[in-house]
This record gives structure tokens, sequence and C-alpha cells, in this order.
């Protein structure tokens, strides 16, 4: 969790020393490269540390579930440089914003989209360039973190069923320990009749994440969706202020994330941010509707 400014000096708006000497464009390219590649080389580091180590992993978990709307690679680069982030932005939005950023406070970085270019095989790719960024912990004005306000346990439970891509069915047949199961010959949930709101939003939320997986291309398998099913659901009780204590354990990771590349590792997140995402992007226009609802009611 390293201190990396001195390797953005030239980005912090500071102006170049004078020199008689006339601006040297490759030398100024360069320059940018050896950042960029700085940066993807700490993304490649995190994203093989989070395979390597449980804690770490369930670090990486609690930042991307913050910070859902971020790529995999800037949850990463956020966990190496300010875990603990809640709200962040450049030093000219918290200026629009009327917050000042407090002295002696350092920057993080992550990525944003930058130049189009052309690749040597005729494809078009995209550069990405470092972007400094402030936490609102490091803001002046009185700026504290914000409690986030979460939806009632009904209301909860009502996001995510909402639009849900399978039916969920009551049942009291489930075996012995197990409080949900998709079941992908019919293309449903059963879920046991009884629980509390917590170990419904917990047990339903894993199992939507096995149904949101099944693809009904005949390559699903559950064993194989059931780390990233787990981890689907761990996410979203931390979105939406479930408990999550003693209920989820990361004290090691699956020993095939141990053997892949950080591309690999990278790509393998990706489909549990995307899982987690489709089921939040449900919850959430259920949750606006109901807020828009609630606001018109009260305006007449």
């Amino acid at each position: 969790m390293g201190n990396f400014d001195d390797l953005f000096r030239q980005e912090q708006g500071q102006s170049p020393p004078i020199s008689d000497q006339p601006f040297d464009k490759e030398a100024w390219a360069q320059k940018k490269q050896e950042q960029r590649e700085t940066v993807y080389a700490m993304i490649d580091e995190t994203a093989t540390a989070v395979a390597r180590d449980g804690d770490t992993f369930q670090k990486y978990l609690d930042v991307q579930s913050r910070f859902d709307r971020y790529s995999v690679s800037n949850a990463l680069l956020i966990l190496t440089q300010k875990p603990e982030a809640t709200r962040i932005a450049d030093f000219n939005t918290w200026k629009e914003q009327g917050a000042y950023i407090r002295k002696k406070e350092s920057g993080f970085y992550i990525i944003e989209p930058g130049e189009e270019y052309q690749r040597q095989d005729g494809s078009t790719g995209i550069s990405y360039n470092p972007k400094k960024m402030f936490d609102i912990s490091q803001t002046g004005n009185s700026r504290k973190r914000e409690t986030p306000v979460y939806p009632d346990e009904r209301t909860r439970i009502k996001a995510l069923l909402a639009h849900a891509p399978v039916p969920v069915r009551i049942s009291d047949a489930l075996p012995s320990g197990v409080n949900a199961l998709y079941q992908p010959d019919t293309r449903e949930i059963q879920i046991r009749c009884g629980l509390d709101a917590n170990h419904i939003f917990r047990a339903l939320a894993q199992e939507l994440a096995q149904a949101e997986m099944d693809k009904g291309d005949g390559s699903y398998n559950r064993s194989e969706q059931g780390f990233r099913a787990y981890c689907v659901s761990y996410m979203l009780c931390k979105q939406y202020g479930v408990e999550t204590g003693g209920f989820y354990h990361f004290e090691g990771t699956p020993q095939m994330l141990e053997t892949l590349e950080p591309q690999e590792i990278r790509a393998e997140l990706s489909v549990i941010r995307e899982a987690a995402n489709e089921i939040s992007g449900r919850m959430n226009r259920m949750l606006n509707q109901q807020r828009q609802q609630k606001r018109q009611e009260t305006e007449r």
C-alpha cells in the first residue's frame, strides 16, 4: 500500500522547470508510457496478491462492492493504494463541490480511457492514462465519511426478487443445511420456508448468481460456479447492509486462481463483478422506482 506520488510529479499541475531546450515530444511520450507501465505493473502485482491470499481477496471484494461501477483494474489500484476509500474524485471535482484537499494529503491513481490507437493487427485499441484521485476522508470543510442508508429488510428482499431471471418458490423439501437451491433442469430457485430476512438475502443472492451464470447452453456446472456465486452473495450483502460476519470465510482462495496469470485473474474477477452488477442493477432500478413513487405521493 505504498506512496507512488514521485512517479507522477509532472501530472500534478506543476509547471516544468524553465529550460532553453525545446520540447522533446518523444521524451514526453516515453515518460508517459513508463508511467502507464508502472501503473499496470501495480495492477498485475495486486491481482497476483489477491489470488494467493484469502484475506487480501476479501479486502478486494470489499473495495469492489463499494466501487461497483469501477473496473476490476481500478478496484485493484484502490485496494493497493487507498483500501479504506469510500467516495473518490479528482482534485477539480472536489473543488467544484466546494471541498478542498487537506495539506500533505497524498492522492492515489486509477486509470481512465485516453486516445484510440491502431494495433499492429489493424484493430483499434484505447490507451489508458493514470488519473490522480482523492477520497472524501482527505477533504476538509468538515466533510466526513458518509454513512450509507440501506433499505429495510422487506424492501431489500423484494428488490432482490425484482425481475429475477428465474422464478423463486418456497420449498420444505430442501436438503438439511441448504437454505436455497438453484435447479438448472427446471430453471427455478427453491428457498426454505421460515428463514429470517438476512438468511433469505444471503442464500437467495448466491443462488441468483448461479442462475445468472447459467447461460442455458449446456455448459453450466454448479461446482465450477460455486466460488463465484459465493463471492457475488458476499458483495451484494456488503452493498445492501446485510450482516456478513461469521457467514463468509475467505481463509484461502481456490487453488485454480493461484495458477493463473494476472490478466486471467482479472478476467475471473470480472465474471464475479459482472454477475453482481447484473443483480444489483435490477435491485437499484426497483429501489429507484420506489423512491420516485414516494416522492410523487409526498408532493401531491
